[in-house]
C-alpha cells in the first residue's frame, strides 16, 4: 500500500474492508513538463516503443538516454533529484550492480521481449497462488485438508522453510524463488521443510559444484594457495578492529566497592545484634509500644535486605559505535544492521497533547540510523480524530525536518526541545548555510505549532453527528468503545521522500479494534495489538517502545542498544536493552525526587551484574523472538564427572548412552532453533499466537522480514486482522506472549517472564541520555503516579506471577535476581510499619512513654554503631555510583512521604481489589495556576492521598509542644528522656518537611521554614509563659500531688 493512499479501516469478525481515500491528496511526482533534459538542455527523446523516455521510475525527472547511460556508466547511477538507484531499462547496457535475470545470458536474451512476457506472467500467476494461500490457507496443523480440491493453493514459502529477505523500505511483491506443491504434504507434517536456503553458510557439496573453488579462493586469501604470506594488506587493521567486542563490562573500581562490601556486611552483623537485644529487653509499662515497634524494625530489616544485596555487583557498561559500523556497514556496500520497529503508544489527545506526540515522532523518523530499517508505529487506542490529523500533519513537517537534522547533525532531534535550549546553537557549526535554514526551520516550526494547536482548539467542541473526514465520510473512531481497526500508512514506501529527495523511514497510525464485552487490556493489550501488526507489515527482529511523551535525546541510541543485540558472542542470549529515564522541566532542587537517580543510578547498575534491568515500561530495546515466548539459546553443556568405578580418581567424563542404532540419546540441544521445532511438534500454533497465517509465518523468522510473495493488499487485510478485538480468545495473548497482562505495571511482569526463561537484560547508560521524558512535578500529580505504580505491585504480588512463589521450576532466575524482583512487589506493604512508626513518637511524647527502657553504656554501642553503619552504606553508595548527596536525601524524604501516603493507599485498594473486588478510584481535583517556569510545581490538588502525612505533621507537632511544656513542668530531671522522644519526632517532621511545603503552595513573602518555626516556638514558649504565670502570686501550701486533698 502506498503512502498517503488512505485509511483502511474494517473487522475481521465482521468481514469488513474498507478503503478511505481523499483525505488528505498525495503529492503528485513532478510532471514531464518541456521534455527537455534537465543536465544538457537536449531533448529527453522517445523509447523504441514511442513513449517518452523516463529514465526514473520514483520522481520523474526528465533525463535523456545519453546522460541516463553516461551516469551509470561512468558516474554514481543515481538520479539527480531521488537519489534512487537507475534501474536497467529496456535496450541499455548492463553495468556493474545490475540484479541478474534468471541466469539468462543477457547478449542472447537482452532484447527478447517474447520471453519476458512469459514469465512475468508465470509470475504473477505465481504470486497470485501464494497471496491466496495466505490469506485463505488453513492452519490445521496435525490435521488433513478439509477438502479434497486438487488445485490447493500454495503455501506461503515462509512456511515451507525458504528464507525470506531482510526488510527494506517498501513492501515486496515478488518472488525469485520457485516452489513446489507442498500443500497437501504440509497439512500432515508438523515441521516445514528443511529446504537449502539461499546464502546459507552450510555448503552441500553435491548440491553446488563449487564448493572447492571457494575453498581455495578462501586458502589464497589466507596464504596457503598461491598468494605472498609476507605481503600486508592494509585492510587488515580494519578486519580486526571489527572483530572486536562491541561492548564491554566497566568493573567498578575496588577502593570503592570493596568498602562498601564490608560495611553491607558490618551493618548486617549489628543490626542482628540490635535486633536481638530489642527482642530480650522488653519495655513493661509500655508492652503494646515496644511490640510495635519491634516489629516494625524487623519488617524494615527485611526489606533492607531485599533492597540491598542485589547491589551486591554493580558494574558500568561502554560500546563501541565504531566497531558496529566497520563491521556491518562496510563502504560501498548496502547495511547490514538489523531494522528496528518503534513504538508510540498514546490514548487521551486532551491528556497526552499532540504536539509532545509530534516531537516523540519527529526524533524518530530523524534517528540515526539507515532509513530502510526504522519503522514507526503510533498506537491511538482513542482512536482520536485529533491524533491522526495531527500525525498527518507530522508527516508533512516531517519532509522538512529529518533531512535539516541530519544535514546539520543536530542533537537533540524534537523540534520543541532543540528550539527551546538555552545553548550557543552556532558552537561547532561552521557551514555557512547553518543561521539561515535555522532560522528558516524554526518559522516552519511555528506555524506547524500553530496549526495543530489549533487542531486541538477545534476538538474541544465534538459535534453532535461526529467527526466528519474531509471527503464526507464519518470518522470510523466516532464511538470510541465500538470502532473498526484502522491503519494508515503515512510515511514510506512510495511517497515517503523528504524535500530533497531522500527516502524517510516508515510512518504508521494504527488503532486498533474495540467492540463492547471484550476486554482490551489497556495498554499491554494496545502493546500486543502493534507487534502483530508489525510482525505483518515489516517484521523487524527489535523493537524499541517509547510512551508519547518520551523523545530521543540523542540520535545514536538505536546504535548503542545494537552494539549489545547484535554483538555475536553474547547478543543472542539478550531479551532487551534497558536504558535510564531522564526527565526536563524538573525544578533544580527535584522536591519530590521525580528524576529517581538513587533507582536508575544505582539499583539498576546493580542489577545489570546479575541477571540484568527489571524492564520500566519506556526506553527499551525487545528482542522480538524474546516476546513471542522462545527461550535463549544454549551454549553447549559440559559433561558431567563421575568417580570411577576401578579407584578412587577425580572422576572421568560420563559416557554417552549408544541407541540401537549405535546414535547418541539426548544430544545437546541446540538452542533457538531445536525450541522452535519442539514447540511446533508439541503445540497448535493456532492457540498459541492466534489464526492469521501471515502472522505465524512472521513468528519463524528469527532474523525478521516479510515473506517475498506477499502483496501490500493481502498484508494490509491480514494487519486489520491481527488487530481485531477477538483475535486473543483462546491464546496464550497476555499469559505467555508479549506484554503479559493481570497488572497496571505490565512492565515488570514482561521483564520478569523473561529473565524467568533465562534470558538476560542490558542495562545501556550512554553519556549523552538516550531519551528523555516529561514527569509530574506538583506533590499531588507525583503522588497519583505513585499510587499507581504501587498498586501495580501489590496486583503482582496477589497473582499466579508473583516472584515469591513463580519461577522456580526451570531455575533460570538467579537469586539476587529474585530478590529485587520480589522487592518490587512488596514494598507497596511496608507502608503499614511506616504509618505505625511515624505515629510512635507522638504517642510517647503525649503519653509520656517510649519504646525502649533505660539503656547501659554497653547496649548504647548497638545504637551508635548501627547509626554509623547506615550513613557510611550510603555514603559508599554515593561514591561508587556519582550519585550526589542532595538527590539520595530527596528520596529518602520521598521514600517516606509516598510510604505513609501513595503506597497505604495502593494496599488498601489492592486488597479490595482482589479479595472483595471492589475497584476503587481515588480522584484528582486541580486548582488553577500561573504560566511561569516551574508554576505546576507549586499548582495545588486537593486529594485523598494527602490525609495520612498532614495528620503526621499535626501530631507530631503537637507531641513535640507537649513533650516541652511536660518538661518543663516536671523540671530538668525529665529532659534526658524528652530528647530520644524528640529525635525521632524531628526525624519524622524532617522527612515530611517537602510535603508540607508543597502543602503550603507558593509562599511569596514568608519562607516556609520560617512559618514551621514560628508556630513551634509560639506554642512553647506560650506554655512556658502560661507556666511562669508573673502576674499572679502563687499561694504556698501542700503538694496535692502528693498527698491528695485531704493532706
Amino acid at each position: 500500500m502506498e503512502a498517503s493512499a488512505g485509511l483502511v479501516a474494517g473487522s475481521h469478525n465482521r468481514n469488513e474492508l474498507v478503503l478511505i481515500r481523499g483525505h488528505e491528496e498525495p503529492k503528485p511526482l513532478r510532471a514531464l513538463s518541456g521534455q527537455v533534459c534537465e543536465i544538457c538542455g537536449d531533448e529527453v527523446g522517445m523509447t523504441v516503443d514511442g513513449d517518452l523516455f523516463v529514465a526514473c521510475n520514483e520522481c520523474g525527472f526528465p533525463v535523456c538516454r545519453t546522460c541516463y547511460e553516461y551516469e551509470r556508466r561512468e558516474g554514481t547511477q543515481l538520479c539527480p533529484q531521488c537519489k534512487t538507484r537507475y534501474k536497467r531499462l529496456k535496450g541499455s547496457p548492463r553495468v556493474e550492480g545490475d540484479e541478474d535475470e534468471e541466469d539468462i545470458d543477457d547478449l542472447e536474451h537482452e532484447f527478447n521481449i517474447d520471453d519476458e512476457k512469459n514469465k512475468q506472467q508465470q509470475q504473477g500467476q505465481q504470486n497470485r497462488h501464494i497471496t491466496e494461500a495466505m490469506l485463505y490457507g488453513k492452519m490445521s496443523y496435525g490435521r488433513g485438508p478439509e477438502d479434497a480440491e486438487s488445485n490447493t493453493p500454495q503455501i506461503p514459502p515462509i512456511i515451507t522453510g525458504t528464507r525470506s529477505r531482510q526488510v527494506s523500505g517498501e513492501f515486496p511483491i515478488a518472488s525469485n524463488h520457485s516452489h513446489g506443491d507442498l500443500s497437501s504434504a504440509l497439512h500432515k507434517r508438523v515441521h516445514p521443510y528443511p529446504e537449502s536456503e539461499p546464502g546459507s553458510t552450510r555448503w552441500d557439496e553435491k548440491k553446488d559444484g563449487g564448493w572447492k573453488e571457494r575453498m581455495d579462493d578462501w586458502k589464497s586469501k589466507q596464504g596457503i594457495l598461491g598468494g605472498e604470506p609476507d605481503e600486508f594488506d592494509p585492510d587488515m587493521p580494519l578486519s580486526d578492529e571489527a572483530r572486536q567486542p562491541l561492548s564491554r563490562k566497566v568493573a567498578i573500581a575496588s577502593s570503592k566497592i570493596n568498602p562498601y562490601r564490608m560495611v553491607i556486611v558490618f551493618r548486617l552483623v549489628i543490626l542482628a545484634f540490635f535486633l536481638r537485644y530489642r527482642l530480650l529487653n522488653p519495655v513493661n509499662d509500655a508492652i503494646g509500644l515496644w511490640l510495635t515497634s519491634v516489629i516494625c524494625e524487623i519488617w524494615f530489616a527485611v526489606s533492607w535486605i531485599l533492597d540491598q544485596f542485589p547491589k551486591w555487583f554493580p558494574i558500568d557498561r561502554e560500546t563501541y559505535l565504531d566497531r558496529l559500523s566497520l563491521r556491518y556497514e562496510r563502504e560501498g556496500e548496502p547495511s547490514m544492521l538489523s531494522p528496528v520497529d518503534l513504538f508510540v503508544s498514546t490514548v487521551d489527545p486532551l491528556k497526552e497533547p499532540p504536539l509532545v506526540t509530534a516531537n516523540t515522532v519527529l526524533s524518530i523518523l530523524a534517528v540515526d540510523y539507515p532509513v530502510d530499517k526504522v519503522s514507526c508505529y503510533v498506537s491511538d487506542d482513542g482512536a482520536s480524530m485529533l491524533t491522526f490529523e495531527s500525525l498527518s500533519a507530522t508527516a508533512e513537517f516531517a519532509r522538512k525536518w529529518v533531512p535539516f537534522c541530519k544535514k546539520f547533525a543536530i542533537e537533540p532531534r524534537a523540534p520543541e526541545m532543540y528550539f527551546s535550549e538555552k545553548v550557543d546553537y552556532l558552537k561547532d557549526k561552521v557551514q555557512p548555510t547553518f543561521v539561515k535554514e535555522r532560522r528558516a526551520m524554526k518559522r516552519e516550526y511555528e506555524e506547524f505549532k500553530v496549526g495543530v494547536n489549533a487542531l486541538v482548539a477545534k476538538a474541544m467542541k465534538v459535534p453532535p453527528e461526529g467527526w466528519i473526514m474531509q471527503d464526507g465520510t464519518p470518522w470510523p473512531g466516532n464511538n470510541t468503545r465500538d470502532h473498526p481497526g484502522m491503519i494508515q500508512v503515512f510515511l514510506g514506501h512510495s511517497g515517503g521522500h523528504d524535500s530533497e529527495g531522500n527516502e524517510l523511514p516508515r510512518l504508521v497510525y494504527v488503532s486498533r479494534e474495540k467492540r463492547p464485552g471484550f476486554q482490551h487490556h489497556k495498554k499491554a493489550g494496545a502493546m500486543n495489538a502493534l507487534i502483530r501488526v508489525s510482525a505483518v507489515l515489516t517484521n523487524a527482529p527489535f523493537m524499541l517502545n517509547l510512551d508519547c511523551d518520551h523523545y530521543i535525546n540523542n540520535s545514536k541510541a538505536v546504535r548503542e542498544a545494537m552494539c549489545f543485540l547484535m554483538d555475536p558472542q553474547t547478543g543472542r542470549r539478550v531479551c532487551y536493552v534497558q536504558f535510564p529515564q531522564r526527565f526536563d522541566g524538573i525544578d533544580r532542587h527535584d522536591r519530590y525526587a521525580n528524576r529517581n537517580t538513587v533507582f536508575f543510578d544505582i539499583n539498576m547498575k546493580g542489577l545489570d551484574g546479575i541477571q540484568g534491568p527489571v524492564y520500566v515500561g519506556t526506553g527499551c530495546v525487545f528482542r522480538r523472538q524474546a516476546l513471542y515466548g522462545y527461550n535463549p539459546p544454549k551454549g553447549p553443556k559440559r559433561p558431567k564427572m563421575v568417580s570411577c568405578d576401578c579407584c578412587p580418581c577425580f572422576g572421568r567424563r560420563k559416557k554417552d548412552k549408544l541407541s540401537k542404532d549405535g546414535l547418541i540419546e539426548n544430544p545437546v540441544e541446540e538452542g533457538m532453533d531445536n525450541d522452535k521445532e519442539l514447540l511446533m511438534s508439541q503445540m497448535n500454533f493456532e492457540k498459541r499466537f492466534g489464526q492469521s497465517a501471515a502472522f505465524v509465518t512472521s513468528t519463524l523468522m528469527e532474523e525478521g522480514g516479510v515473506p517475498p510473495s506477499s502483496s501490500p493488499a493481502a498484508l494490509l487485510k491480514e494487519a486489520i486482522h491481527v488487530i481485531s478485538c477477538g483475535y486473543e480468545d483462546k491464546t496464550e495473548w497476555g499469559t505467555e506472549l508479549g506484554w503479559i497482562y493481570g497488572s497496571i505495571t505490565e512492565d515488570i511482569l514482561t521483564g520478569f517472564k523473561m529473565h524467568c526463561r533465562g534470558w538476560r537484560s542490558i542495562y545501556c547508560m550512554p553519556k549523552r541520555p538516550a531519551f528523555k521524558g516529561s514527569a509530574p512535578i506538583n506533590l499531588s500529580d507525583r503522588l497519583n503516579q505513585v499510587l499507581r505504580w504501587a498498586l501495580g505491585s501489590v496486583e503482582i504480588f496477589f497473582s499466579r506471577h508473583s516472584p515469591v512463589w513463580y519461577g522456580y521450576k526451570n531455575g533460570h532466575l538467579k537469586w539476587l535476581e529474585r530478590f529485587a524482583y520480589v522487592n518490587t512487589t512488596i514494598y507497596p506493604f511496608t507502608s503499614l510499619p511506616l504509618l505505625a512508626y511515624c505515629t510512635l513518637p507522638a504517642v510517647c511524647l503525649l503519653t509520656g512513654k517510649f519504646i525502649m527502657p533505660t539503656i547501659s553504656t554497653f547496649a548504647s554501642l548497638f545504637f551508635i554503631s548501627l547509626f554509623i553503619s547506615i550513613f557510611a552504606t550510603g555514603i559508599l553508595e554515593l561514591r561508587w555510583s556519582g550519585v550526589s548527596i542532595e538527590e539520595w536525601w530527596r528520596n529518602e524524604q520521598f521514600w517516606v512521604i509516598g510510604g505513609v501516603s501513595a503506597h497505604l493507599f495502593a494496599v488498601i485498594q489492592g486488597l479490595l481489589k482482589v479479595l472483595a473486588g471492589i475497584d476503587t478510584n481515588f480522584t484528582v481535583t486541580s486548582k488553577a495556576t500561573d504560566d511561569e517556569e516551574f508554576g505546576e510545581l507549586y499548582e495545588f490538588k486537593w486529594t485523598t492521598l494527602l490525609i495520612p502525612p498532614t495528620t503526621l505533621l499535626i501530631i507530631n507537632l503537637i507531641g513535640v509542644v507537649a513533650g516541652v511544656s511536660d518538661a518543663i513542668n516536671n523540671g530538668y530531671q525529665s529532659w534526658g528522656p524528652l530528647f530520644g522522644k524528640l529525635f525521632f519526632a524531628f526525624w519524622v517532621i524532617v522527612h515530611l518537611y517537602p510535603f508540607l511545603k508543597g502543602l503550603m503552595g507558593r509562599q511569596n513573602r514568608t519562607p516556609t521554614i520560617v512559618v514551621i518555626w514560628s508556630v513551634l516556638l509560639a506554642s512553647i514558649f506560650s506554655l512556658l509563659w502560661v507556666r511562669i504565670d508573673p502576674f499572679i502570686l502563687k499561694a504556698k501550701g501542700p503538694d496535692v500531688r502528693q498527698c491528695g486533698i485531704n493532706c
